[in-house]
C-alpha cells in the first residue's frame, strides 16, 4: 500500500487537520471536548482502549505494510515490536485501569483529625504527542494508550519521515477512538511549529536532543509539563565471565533490529580484552546466521530510513577496521549489518547516537575501566552488561545511571509492562508503559476531607497557653 493510497483515503476532517491555519480550531475543539467532562468516566476510557486494541487486531496487515513502506521493517519485527506491543499494552491498561483510577488513601496526622486523606487521579487535559520514524506507530500510539486511560484528549502530530503510517493513523484513528477527543495533524517543520505555539496540559515527545530542547523551550512559554524521550549512546559491556555465543546472538539482535534504528539498541560494545577478539569473531559467525552471506537478499533485515540518513551512516564506516558487513546500497536504502573495530573513542561515531546497523568494538582492561568510561560520557538511555559474575552485574548498575537497563540481553526491559521506560539527564525525563504512563498523563490531587460534626477550637485564637502546650504535644 503506497503513500498515495493511503492518502487518497484520508476523510476530509483529516485532510484539513494538516493546514497550519486549521490547528488552533482543533486544539480549541480538543479544549472544549474535554471541558464536556466526557473524558472522565471510566466506561468512556476502557472503550477508547479497546478501540485502540481493536485497531491493531483489524488493520494488522495495513499496518505492516505502512511500516514496510516507511522503514522496510520485516513482518515479524512489525508484529512484535509495534503490533503486538500496542495490542499488549492496551490489554494491560484494560485490565488495570480500575485500580489505578481509585484515590489512594494515606495516613491522616492526629493533629488534622478527624478527617481522611487521599490522593486522587485526574486527567492533564490536552495533550500532544509527537512521534518519530523509527517506531512510527508504536511510538505514537504507546502514548495516546496512556493519555486516554487518564482520561485526556489528544492530538497526534506522527513523522513525515514515516509518511505511510502517518497516512493509516490519519484515516483510520478515527474510526476507532473518539474523533472529538483525538486528532491527527500531518505535516513537517510548519506544522510541528504551529503546534508548539499553542498552549497544551503536557507534551509527549520522542525523537532527538536536538528537536528536545526546542519543544521543552516552546513548552516552558506556556508552563506546560513535558515527557521528553531522547536517546544517546547506550553502551554494552561484556565482561570476561559472557557466554560468548548467546552473547553474540542476543547483541546482534538488539543492535540489528530495525536495521539499527532503535534508540535503545546497543550503541557500542566494551568488551573485555580477553574476549574482545573471540566475540568479534563470534559476531561475524552469528551475523551469517541471521542474515545469510548476502544481508541484502534476506527478508529478515530492514532498510535505512531515506538517504539523507544513509549518507550520514556511510560516513561513519572510515572510524574503524571492518570486521563484517560494510556493503552499501543507496538505491536500495541498503547498508550491511556492519561491526568496526580498533576504534578509537574520539572517532566520529563516537560522537553521537549511531541510529544504524553500525557497531563500534572497544577494547576496555576490565569492568573498572568500562565503568569509567561510561560515567564520562552523558548518561544513556539504556545500558547493557553481559557476564556470568554477579558481581560484575551488580558493579555495573549500582556504578552508572542510565534511564533503564538489561542483564545478558539487550532492551528486553521494555517488554516489562511494570518498568517505567524514560531516560536520564540528556536521555530525557520521565516515563511511561504500563501505569507509568496513566501517571504521566495524570495529576495527582492532594484532598483532605474534614467532617464538621465535630470542631475542636484547638487551632483557633486566642492561642492560649494551655492549647499551645497541646499543639506542641499533638505534633
Amino acid at each position: 500500500m503506497s503513500t498515495a493510497e493511503v492518502s487518497m483515503g484520508t476523510p476530509a476532517r483529516a485532510r484539513e487537520a494538516q493546514t497550519v491555519e486549521g490547528i488552533p480550531a482543533l486544539v480549541s475543539e480538543l479544549r472544549a471536548a474535554f471541558d464536556s467532562g466526557k473524558t472522565r468516566p471510566i466506561a468512556w476510557r476502557l472503550q477508547q482502549v479497546a478501540g485502540l486494541s481493536r485497531f491493531v487486531h483489524e488493520r494488522e496487515a495495513e499496518i505492516t505494510e505502512a511500516l514496510h513502506a516507511d522503514v522496510g521493517k520485516p513482518k515479524l519485527e512489525s508484529f512484535i515490536a509495534e503490533i503486538n506491543y500496542v495490542r499488549g499494552d492496551a490489554d494491560h491498561v484494560i485490565k488495570s485501569l480500575a485500580s489505578w483510577m481509585k484515590p489512594e488513601k494515606v495516613r491522616t496526622p492526629l493533629v488534622t483529625q478527624p478527617g481522611t486523606s487521599r490522593v486522587h487521579r485526574e486527567p492533564l487535559g490536552t495533550a500532544l504527542i509527537i512521534g518519530p520514524w523509527n517506531y512510527p506507530f508504536q511510538l505514537v500510539v504507546a502514548p495516546l494508550i496512556g493519555a486516554l486511560a487518564a482520561g485526556n484528549c489528544a492530538l497526534i502530530k506522527p513523522s513525515e519521515v514515516a509518511p505511510a503510517t502517518s497516512a493509516l493513523l490519519a484515516r483510520w484513528l478515527p474510526q476507532y477512538v473518539d474523533p472529538e477527543c483525538v486528532k491527527v495533524v500531518l505535516g513537517g517543520v510548519p506544522e510541528t511549529t504551529a503546534l508548539l505555539r499553542e498552549r497544551f496540559d503536557h507534551i509527549f515527545y520522542t525523537g532527538n536532543g536536538v528537536v528536545g530542547r526546542i519543544v521543552m523551550e516552546a513548552a516552558a512559554k506556556h508552563l506546560t509539563p513535558v515527557t521528553l524521550e531522547l536517546g544517546g549512546k547506550s553502551p554494552c559491556f561484556i565482561d570476561k565471565s559472557a557466554d560468548l555465543e548467546v552473547t553474540a546472538r542476543r547483541i546482534a539482535w538488539g543492535k540489528f533490529y530495525n536495521a539499527g534504528q532503535t534508540c535503545v539498541a546497543p550503541d557500542y560494545l566494551l568488551a573485555h580484552e580477553e574476549i574482545h577478539d573471540a566475540l568479534l569473531e563470534r559476531l561475524k559467525i552469528t551475523l551469517t546466521e541471521f542474515y545469510g552471506a548476502d544481508a541484502q537478499k534476506s527478508a529478515d533485515y530492514g532498510r535505512v530510513v531515506n538517504a539523507r540518513h544513509h549518507q550520514r551512516l556511510m560516513k561513519l564506516l572510515a572510524s574503524g577496521r571492518i570486521v563484517a558487513g560494510g556493503q552499501a546500497d543507496e538505491a536500495d536504502r541498503f547498508l550491511a549489518p556492519t561491526v568496526l573495530a580498533d576504534v578509537k573513542p574520539d572517532s566520529l561515531v563516537m560522537q553521537d547516537e549511531i541510529f544504524g546497523p553500525i557497531l563500534p568494538v572497544l577494547r576496555v582492561r576490565d569492568v573498572d575501566a568500562a565503568i569509567r568510561f561510561i560515567n564520562a560520557r552523558p548518561k544513556p538511555l539504556a545500558l547493557y552488561v553481559f557476564a556470568g559474575d554477579s558481581e560484575v552485574q551488580d558493579q555495573m548498575i549500582a556504578r552508572t545511571s542510565s534511564g533503564g537497563a538489561t542483564i545478558n540481553h539487550a532492551w528486553l526491559h521494555l517488554a516489562v509492562p511494570d518498568l517505567p521506560f524514560g531516560g536520564v539527564g540528556p536521555s530525557g525525563m520521565g516515563a511511561y508503559h504500563g501505569k507509568a504512563s496513566f501517571d504521566t498523563f495524570s495529576h495527582r490531587k492532594s484532598v483532605l476531607k474534614k467532617p464538621t460534626a465535630i470542631d475542636p477550637d484547638l487551632l483557633y485564637p486566642p492561642y492560649t497557653e494551655a492549647k499551645t502546650k497541646w499543639i506542641k504535644r499533638l505534633l
